[in-house]
C-alpha cells in the first residue's frame, strides 16, 4: 500500500515542483515588482470586467471566454490559500483585499453599463445571465476541481500550460459583471443569485488550492510560520463553505423538483385534454409556488376538472398550486 509520501510525490514529483518562493512571486502582488503587477492586475482586470460585460449584454458566449481567459482574479484568490499554508497572515489580507477590490471594480462597471439594457425583462431571456443567477450545487463540484487543477498548475512546471483553461472553467468575473448589470436594472434576486456563484468558486478555489499547496509541503518549506495558527484559518475557511454550500444544495432541490413536478404537471393535462381535438399544452411556468400551466382548446371550453385535480393531487405535495390558463384571461384553480 501506497504511503501518505509515495502519494505526494506522484502528484507532485520533486523534479516538476516549483519552490514556495516561486508560488509566491507568481500569486503575491505584494513581492517582487510590485508596481508591475499591480498595474497589471488592474488593467487587465478592468478590460475583462469591460469585455465580460458586454459580451453579458450581447448574450456572446464567446466574448464572455475571452474575458474569463485574461481575467487575472484568480491570482489573488489562489494567493489566499497559499497564505494560509504557508502562515503567513499578511498575504492571506493583502490577497483578499485585491480580491475586494477587483470585486468593486467589476461591479460598478455592470452598474455603468446597465444603462444599455432595454429593459429588465430582456434580461430574463439573455443565456449568458440565466446560467449565472441560479447556481447549483454542481457548480460548487465543478469549480472545487477546477481549484484543484488550478493549484497543480502553480505547484509543477510542466502543468502551468493548462492555467488559460483553468481560468475559462472557473466563473469569476462574468458572474460580477452580471451582478452590476442586474443590480443597476433592479434586479436584486439575479444579483445575488449571481453574487452567490461568484462567492462559491472563490471558497472553492481557496479549499483546493489549500490542500495542493498542502500537499506541495509549502507549509514545511523555508520562509513559512512556525507558529501561525494555522487551525483556526482552515475552520474559518470550512464554516464559510458550509455555509455557501447550503443553498447551492437547497437550490439544487428545489430545481430538480421543479423540474420533475413541471413534467408531471404537463403529462397530467394531456391526458385531462386527450379526447378535445385540437387541444395544446404549452408548458408550465411556475411563480413561488404556483405553478401556471397554459393550454388551448378549438372551442374554447375544457373537460370537468374533477379528473385533473385527482391526477395532480397524487402527484405534488399540498403545498403546490397549480392554475390552468385557458386563455383570454381566464385561470381556473386545480390545486
Amino acid at each position: 500500500m501506497a504511503t501518505l509520501s509515495e502519494v505526494m510525490q506522484t502528484l507532485i514529483p520533486a523534479t516538476q515542483r516549483q519552490t514556495s518562493a516561486e508560488v509566491t512571486e507568481a500569486l503575491d502582488l505584494g513581492s517582487g515588482d510590485r508596481v508591475g503587477k499591480r498595474s497589471g492586475f488592474l488593467i487587465m482586470l478592468t478590460l475583462a470586467g469591460i469585455i465580460a460585460i458586454a459580451g453579458v449584454l450581447t448574450d456572446s458566449t464567446a466574448t464572455v471566454i475571452g474575458a474569463m481567459i485574461i481575467a487575472p482574479l484568480g491570482t489573488p484568490i489562489l494567493g489566499i490559500g497559499l497564505g494560509i499554508v504557508r502562515g503567513h497572515l499578511s498575504l492571506v489580507v493583502r490577497s483578499i483585499a485585491w480580491v475586494l477590490l477587483g470585486v468593486a471594480i467589476v461591479i460598478v462597471l455592470g452598474l455603468a453599463f446597465s444603462v444599455f439594457v432595454a429593459t429588465p425583462e430582456s434580461l430574463e431571456t439573455n443565456s449568458q445571465v440565466v446560467g449565472r443567477t441560479s447556481p447549483s450545487f454542481m457548480d460548487l463540484v465543478a469549480a472545487l476541481a477546477t481549484g484543484f487543477a488550478g493549484g497543480f498548475a502553480m505547484c509543477r512546471k510542466d502543468l502551468s500550460a493548462i492555467l488559460p483553461g483553468v481560468a475559462i472553467a472557473i466563473s469569476l468575473v462574468p458572474p460580477l459583471g452580471v451582478v452590476g448589470v442586474c443590480a443597476g436594472q433592479g434586479l436584486w434576486g439575479d444579483a445575488l443569485g449571481a453574487l452567490w456563484l461568484f462567492l462559491s468558486n472563490v471558497v472553492a478555489l481557496v479549499i483546493a488550492g489549500s490542500i495542493v499547496f498542502t500537499l506541495a509541503g509549502y507549509a514545511r518549506d523555508p520562509g513559512s510560520s512556525r507558529v501561525a495558527n494555522r487551525r483556526r484559518a482552515y475552520t474559518i475557511v470550512t464554516v464559510l463553505a458550509v455555509i455557501i454550500t447550503i443553498p447551492l444544495v437547497v437550490n439544487s432541490v428545489v430545481s430538480v423538483a421543479l423540474a420533475r413536478w413541471s413534467v408531471g404537471i404537463q403529462d397530467a393535462t394531456t391526458a385531462w385534454l386527450a379526447d378535445e381535438e385540437d387541444a395544446r399544452v404549452y408548458g408550465v411556468q411556475w411563480s413561488g409556488r404556483t405553478a401556471t400551466v397554459e393550454v388551448t382548446t378549438d372551442d374554447g371550453q375544457t373537460p370537468p376538472i374533477d379528473e385533473l385535480q385527482k391526477s395532480i393531487a397524487a402527484m405534488l405535495p399540498s403545498f403546490v398550486g397549480v392554475v390552468v390558463d385557458v386563455g383570454q384571461g381566464v385561470e381556473i384553480p386545480v390545486q
